[in-house]
């Protein structure tokens, strides 16, 4: 798939609720995710491999549920990257506070696959 194409698809999939499913067909099996900061439960910002990107999707599955939300993008940047902003409510599955987030993501594409992923967000300061 061209980068175009490929943006497109993370978006949509995005908007049905195809996360999972796009990341078999979206990205590469070596793909790098970096958030801004370390999660909890994890020792580094990056995860390696579309196993550690699964489990971050579970994770966040596990102890999130997006209660609104909005995908803005794609936005392409030349021929490998585009960006996605992500403006959400989710509630804390544990403890039933609902916060907004707005993130970009960052998209890299190489090969016909997303190769890296990079999230930042308003710290609120």
């Amino acid at each position: 798939m061209d980068l175009k194409t490929i943006a497109q698809e993370l978006v949509a999939g995005c908007r049905e609720g195809r996360e999972l499913e796009n990341l078999d067909k979206l990205y590469a099996a070596d793909a790098v995710s970096v958030e801004a900061m370390t999660m909890p439960g994890s020792d580094s910002a990056e995860t390696h491999g579309l196993d550690g990107i699964k489990g971050k999707h579970a994770w966040w599955s596990e102890n999130f549920e997006v209660v609104e939300g909005d995908v803005d993008g794609p936005y392409v940047h030349g021929a490998g990257s585009f960006a996605v902003i992500f403006d959400i409510k989710a509630k804390n599955r544990a403890t039933g506070q609902v916060d907004a987030m707005k993130e970009v993501a960052i998209y890299t594409v190489a090969g016909g696959r997303i190769v890296r992923e990079e999230f930042y967000y308003n710290s609120g300061d």
